[in-house]
């Protein structure tokens, strides 16, 4: 079992940065895939962004170049560098993990992910 939760959110204006963090326990070392997603008033949850064991890392096209995924090394903690944030980027955002290497879904699917975090807000003023 693994346990997420993640800290970090906030308010920021627009052209801004925050960084989310994500602690894991429990048995991290099991875990293969670690990533984010968020979830707007009103929409479906999306992914934001994953990396996996070897560090590889993908991104939702509309933050590519703004935010960066990174963990280290024991996969206890795994952050989301956000800079130049948009109003569209307000969202409650949620840490996810995965033990399993090979997988029926992709990094982008919710069914992916095996572990959620509780989430942390993120607003952006215009």
């Amino acid at each position: 079992q693994v346990q997420l939760v993640e800290s970090g959110g906030g308010s920021v204006q627009a052209g801004g940065s925050l960084t989310l963090s994500c602690t894991a326990s429990g048995d991290t070392s099991s875990l293969w895939l670690l990533g984010w997603f968020r979830q707007a008033a009103g929409k479906e949850r999306e992914w934001v962004s994953s990396i996996n064991s070897n560090d590889y890392a993908m991104y939702l096209d509309s933050v590519k170049g703004r935010f960066t995924i990174s963990k280290d090394k024991d996969q206890t903690t795994v952050s989301l560098q956000m800079n130049s944030l948009k109003p569209e980027d307000t969202a409650m955002y949620y840490c996810a993990a995965d033990p399993t290497v090979r997988h029926r879904y992709g990094w982008e699917s919710l069914s992916r992910y095996n572990y959620w975090g509780q989430g942390t807000q993120v607003t952006v003023s215009s």
